[in-house]
């Protein structure tokens, strides 16, 4: 169906009451190398969602495109809010949902920082009994599809996001700048020293931003990741549609 935000209130009335559930994007705004926008994450959660509007069951919410990033907050254009800030707007988004009857819904995330903020907004929401509303990463959904395709640790504005970007929004990308990034990326995710995990910020491990080997992407294994991941958001959602709401709260204190 239309896009929430694209419909007039009383066409929403309609729609509201034949869905069963709804999509929430997320991702942020924050730097991702010389060679991806800014934007990447929650295009990327945008894309995912967009695919939901061919559904009749569904209704898809305006994107979230600012998040938890404050650990790239010393590279140009990053915007950032707190953990606390994001838990709260998320979940007073999907409670306002909830007073139009639509009660279930997923995440859509596109940016690892958001995670532990989504999953204690649905774990608030389904304590209270107000919506059940698990967060989904798109890259946790195609790990094995994943390894198949690229020989890299990984974890920003590596080969799999620039491949996924470079399929989703291809005028956005510049290819002859994944060099580049891959020359001032680190191989893994932050720093550790005699088992103290060090590297707060991504500055501290990483010149250009990115983290893996950004120069394995390639548009076609991004149109692979992109098509394997929709079907496991699709398949969430026929789950969720099913799932009757006695199933979806906590079980009782023994």
């Amino acid at each position: 169906m239309t896009p929430l935000a694209e419909q007039t209130t009383t066409a929403a009335a309609d729609a509201l009451e034949a869905a069963e559930v709804a999509v929430l994007p997320t991702g942020s705004t924050e730097q991702h190398g010389p060679a991806l926008p800014l934007g990447m994450d929650h295009m990327a959660a945008h894309a995912f969602a967009d695919t939901v509007t061919e559904r009749d069951d569904a209704v898809v919410l305006p994107t979230i495109p600012v998040g938890v990033s404050v650990h790239h907050r010393q590279f140009d254009g990053t915007l950032y809010v707190s953990e606390e800030t994001f838990e709260a707007y998320v979940e007073e988004t999907l409670s306002s949902l909830a007073e139009h009857g639509v009660r279930k819904a997923v995440v859509v995330n596109g940016h690892g920082g958001n995670s532990a903020a989504l999953r204690r907004a649905a774990r608030t929401l389904r304590q209270d009994e107000v919506a059940f509303a698990p967060p989904w990463n798109w890259w946790d959904s195609v790990t094995e599809l994943s390894g198949e395709l690229f020989d890299e640790a990984g974890g920003h504005a590596d080969a799999m996001e620039s491949s996924l970007l470079w399929h989703v929004r291809e005028e956005l990308i510049d290819p002859d700048e994944l060099a580049a990034a891959e020359a001032g990326a680190s191989e893994g995710w932050g720093e550790t020293v005699h088992g103290a995990a060090l590297g707060f910020d991504t500055i501290d491990f990483s010149e250009s931003g990115a983290v893996g080997e950004p120069t394995q992407a390639d548009p076609e294994k991004g149109e692979r990741l992109f098509e394997a991941a929709s079907e496991e958001l699709h398949a969430l959602l026929d789950w969720l549609v099913d799932r009757p709401f006695a199933e979806c709260w906590s079980r009782p204190h023994r």
